[in-house]
């Protein structure tokens, strides 16, 4: 597992046109660390929902209260990336609550947290997180990710992935 470290780099690589960019779900309560996250996966040609909470996702993804999946961006999103630190409702608990729903739980959830606390990243990724990284994300951490993203939206490619 990689330190956090006090720096970051952007990509200058420009975004690839089309509809068939992967697409990533990113929440965080922090607008730096959500504009971080969306600078560098558009940076790698992915289309990116931003939600400031777990609520707001969980409406985004057609789970809050009431909703239901069909009038939601969930059928298009290839990939869930949650801070783990968040008031309301923390990233394990949105986990928790995408896993267990019969329409979501299949979609890959990356925690990213500030803190390396062993035993949270062991609980998260128990619970069926796809990764857990440090903050603050990394161009290759989002390699990582599109690996995962590949791995995701074709299961049968072959591509050897780094981690779970």
């Amino acid at each position: 597992m990689r330190m956090a470290s006090s720096s970051s780099s952007f990509s200058s690589a420009s975004m690839a046109m089309g509809d068939e960019k992967p697409h990533v779900l990113a929440v965080d309560d922090s607008l730096l660390d959500r504009k971080l996250i969306e600078k560098l996966l558009t940076n790698s040609s992915c289309k990116v929902t931003t939600a400031e909470n777990g609520q707001k996702a969980l409406d985004l993804l057609g789970l809050g209260d009431g909703q239901h999946a069909l009038n939601s961006i969930a059928s298009k999103v290839n990939l869930i990336i949650t801070d783990y630190c968040m008031p309301g409702m923390t990233g394990y608990e949105l986990l928790k609550k995408i896993k267990e729903s019969p329409t979501m739980k299949d979609i890959p959830v990356v925690i990213v947290s500030s803190e390396n606390v062993p035993t949270r990243i062991k609980k998260c990724l128990d619970e069926g997180a796809e990764e857990f990284m440090l903050k603050p994300l990394q161009k290759s951490d989002v390699n990582r990710l599109r690996c995962q993203l590949t791995k995701f939206s074709n299961p049968h490619k072959g591509m050897l992935c780094m981690g779970r």
